[in-house]
C-alpha cells in the first residue's frame, strides 16, 4: 500500500510513503541510522539485515522528550562529521517522533542539507510525526520552536514494529488518528467507533485513512500557510500542557488527547458543537486509556503560554475548532474573556 506526497509545482518535491513489511533496502552511500537505545534493543538488528550500504554506522541518542534539544542535535551532527558523511550522505531516523524530528532536522541543517528516510516505530509518529517534514527541537519556551520544514526522501511504515510498542505509546497515537477523523472524515470516526484497533487488518485501515488525510492536506500546504494549520487541533492546548508539566507527566499523544477535550469545550460554548459530540470523541478517546482531563490551576497563566505557540502570530491566537464532527474552522477572533471561561471549567474542583 503506498500513499504518495507530491509538493505544489512550485517546489517539486515528490515521495512515497510505504505500509507495509519493510523492504530490503539498498544505498549507493553512506548511512547513519538515528536510533534510541530502546528502539535499537528491540529492533536494530532487523533493520540492519535488511540494509545494504557501503558505509553503515548507528548513532544513539538518550530516549525521551526531554532529549529533543540542540544539543542532541549537535550530538547527532558531531557523529556525521566524525564518520565523515557527505552531501550525498543519508540519515535514517528510527524510532518515534523525537527521533523522526531531530534526524530530520540535522538533515536539513548537516552540510546545508542531505537526504534522509523516516522509519517511524511508534504509532503516533506512524501516521503523523513522519509523514509532512516538519523537523525541530523544543526548548525552554515551548515546543518545536527551532526546527525546519524538510521533506524525506521516503517513509517506510510497518506494523511489526509496534509489537513491543506500550500500551500507553499506542494509545498516544490512537490520539492523533481520532485528531484526523474529527477534522476531516466523519465517516472515518464512525469506523473508529466501531472498530478494535488492536484487530491488525482494522489498525493498518486506520493509518492508512490517517496518512491518506494527511497527505492530503499536505499536498495542498507544505508550510502550514492555511490548511495544514488544522492538524494542530487539540495541540494548542496540549502544547501548554506539556509545557507546563516540563514534558515529563505526559506522552505527546496523551497532552494531544486533553488538548482535544478542551478545544471540543470551547467549541460547545461557540456553538460549534453539540454536547454529545464532544462527548462521543471523549468516549472514544477514554476507550485507549487515555487522559481527557487536565487541572489548569491558574487559567491567566495557561491563556499566556497560548502566546508562545508558533501558530500565534501578531498577538493573535489562533484556535483550531471541530465544527460538529468532519469538519473544522480556523478562529482568530475569540475574546480573551470566552476562552478563560472555558480553562476555568478544567480547574480545581
Amino acid at each position: 500500500m503506498i500513499v504518495p506526497i507530491e509538493l505544489a509545482p512550485s517546489k517539486p518535491v515528490r515521495y512515497d510513503i510505504r505500509i507495509d513489511t519493510l523492504p530490503k533496502l539498498t544505498f549507493d552511500r553512506k548511512v547513519a541510522i538515528v536510533t534510541n537505545p530502546t528502539v535499537a534493543g528491540y529492533h536494530l538488528d532487523t533493520l540492519l539485515a535488511r540494509i545494504e550500504a557501503p558505509v553503515l554506522h548507528v548513532v544513539t541518542v538518550p530516549d525521551g522528550e526531554n532529549y529533543k534539544t540542540l544539543a542532541t542535535v549537535e550530538k547527532i551532527l558531531d557523529e556525521c562529521f566524525s564518520h565523515k558523511l557527505d552531501r550525498k550522505s543519508l540519515l535514517i531516523a528510527f524510532g518515534g517522533g523525537v527521533i523522526g524530528d531531530m534526524t530530520g532536522f540535522a538533515a536539513s541543517i548537516y552540510q546545508r542539507g542531505i537526504g534522509f528516510v523516516q522509519i517511524p516505530t511508534t504509532l503516533l509518529s506512524q501516521v503523523d510525526a513522519s509523514v509532512g517534514g516538519k523537523t525541530g527541537v523544543n526548548n525552554d519556551y515551548g515546543k518545536n520552536l527551532i526546527g525546519s520544514f524538510y521533506q524525506p526522501e521516503a517513509v517506510y511504515i510497518d506494523t511489526a514494529f509496534l509489537q513491543t510498542l506500550p500500551k500507553r505509546e499506542f494509545a498516544a497515537g490512537v490520539a492523533e488518528i481520532v485528531k484526523m477523523a474529527v477534522m476531516f472524515d466523519k465517516a472515518f470516526f464512525n469506523f473508529l467507533q466501531q472498530a478494535d484497533l488492536s484487530d491488525e487488518s482494522a489498525l493498518k485501515e486506520a493509518i492508512r485513512r490517517s496518512v491518506e488525510l494527511k497527505a492530503e492536506v499536505v499536498n495542498q500546504d507544505e508550510k502550514e500557510a492555511g490548511i495544514r494549520a488544522v492538524l494542530n487541533y487539540g495541540h494548542t492546548f496540549g502544547h501548554v500542557i506539556e509545557n507546563e508539566t516540563r514534558y515529563e507527566t505526559y506522552l505527546h499523544g496523551e497532552a494531544v488527547a486533553i488538548g482535544i477535550v478542551m478545544a471540543n469545550a470551547l467549541a460547545v460554548k461557540l456553538g460549534l458543537m453539540r454536547p454529545e459530540e464532544a462527548e462521543a470523541v471523549k468516549a472514544l478517546l477514554q476507550r485507549y486509556d487515555l487522559p481527557t482531563s487536565y487541572e489548569v490551576r491558574d487559567a491567566e497563566a495557561f491563556y499566556e503560554h497560548f502566546y508562545l505557540d508558533k501558530k500565534s502570530a501578531n498577538d493573535t491566537i489562533t484556535f483550531i475548532l471541530p465544527v460538529g464532527i468532519g469538519n473544522h474552522t480556523i478562529r482568530k477572533d475569540i475574546d480573551a474573556e470566552t476562552v478563560k471561561e472555558v480553562l476555568r471549567g478544567f480547574g480545581a474542583t
